[in-house]
């Protein structure tokens, strides 16, 4: 019982934040919603058992990729001025088909989804890396060299020019 009352409380609480995340005018209000919704999920896992991937929620994503994304946000100076000059209404079209996209794979995902298995462990340090290194290695290599573009993108655009 108590159970299902922290999900149902820490679901509502991060759909609350995500709706907060794309209804925000301030780019800063956005990012903070965001890092309650990392939060919520991060609680998710935990009530799931899958501490490991709890820790790493918390740690990698609303971490260090938040600061990441409050940096450039800083760095980009967005007031609500700047962004209302961009096309609403493309924005909005393009928002609402994203939206019935993921809803659309979220309704054939539910809808294939059966009994999860119960003899192994999901969520362990074991088993992630038994995954990460055996099936998704190529992804995950893959993964560090795109990681690498953005970090010199990002030098390279944070990278005053001298003064002459």
């Amino acid at each position: 019982m108590a159970e299902a009352a922290s999900f149902y409380i820490f679901s509502g609480l991060m759909l609350l934040a995500a709706l907060s995340v794309v209804s925000n005018r301030r780019p800063i209000y956005s990012v903070l919603s965001l890092l309650v919704v990392m939060f919520c999920l991060a609680a998710l896992f935990v009530m799931l058992g899958a501490y490991f991937i709890a820790a790493l929620q918390i740690l990698l994503y609303a971490g260090a990729v938040l600061v990441l994304f409050l940096f450039v946000v800083m760095l980009l100076n967005l007031s609500p001025e700047a962004l209302s000059r961009t096309r609403i209404f493309t924005l909005r079209g393009a928002g609402t088909l994203a939206a019935l996209f993921l809803f659309v794979c979220l309704a054939r995902i539910l809808a294939s989804v059966g009994e999860p298995p119960t003899g192994e462990a999901r969520g362990t340090v074991e088993a992630v890396g038994r995954e990460l290194f055996s099936a998704y290695l190529l992804p995950f290599e893959l993964t560090s060299f795109i990681i690498l573009a953005a970090i010199i993108g990002a030098v390279t655009l944070a990278k005053r020019e001298p003064s002459k």
